[in-house]
């Protein structure tokens, strides 16, 4: 029997480098996969379908809600955020550790959903690292 996988969740404000850490984590360990979320925003430049998000309206979101197919979800600056479950609970069940990149709404959920989940919350430097970060993504 295989052992289950474990959830570790990387939250954090906007813009601390959620994706850096998650990227120093997949550069060294092979033993994790990296839930993709669902949103309700327009696609930035550079990100891909499937690959950075999957992109999708909200009314297919709202779906997703009341279907409980999602096992987080958020509202962040007017757009919907979610973790599909499907996914997660495969790749759980394989035993394969699950990291969410999400943000601190949702990862308060995944506590009360998976009490064995750990989470790590990322905090910039100090407040002029993160606001000169997030002006320059414009």
């Amino acid at each position: 029997m295989t052992q289950r996988g474990s959830l570790v969740v990387i939250s954090g404000f906007s813009g601390v480098g959620k994706g850096t850490g998650v990227n120093h984590i997949l550069d060294r360990y092979e033993q994790y996969a990296v839930s993709v979320s669902c949103t309700t925003r327009a696609p930035r430049e550079g990100e891909q379908e499937g690959i950075s998000y999957f992109f999708t309206d909200q009314e297919t979101f709202e779906n997703m809600i009341r279907e409980d197919a999602l096992i987080e979800h958020a509202c962040y600056c007017g757009n919907y955020y979610g973790t599909p479950r499907a996914y997660v609970e495969k790749k759980l069940s394989e035993g394969v550790d699950v990291i969410l990149e999400i943000e601190i709404q949702g990862a308060m959920q995944i506590r009360r959903q998976y009490p064995d989940a750990l989470l790590i919350f990322l905090l910039p430097p100090d407040a002029d690292a993160l606001l000169a970060r997030l002006q320059g993504r414009g």
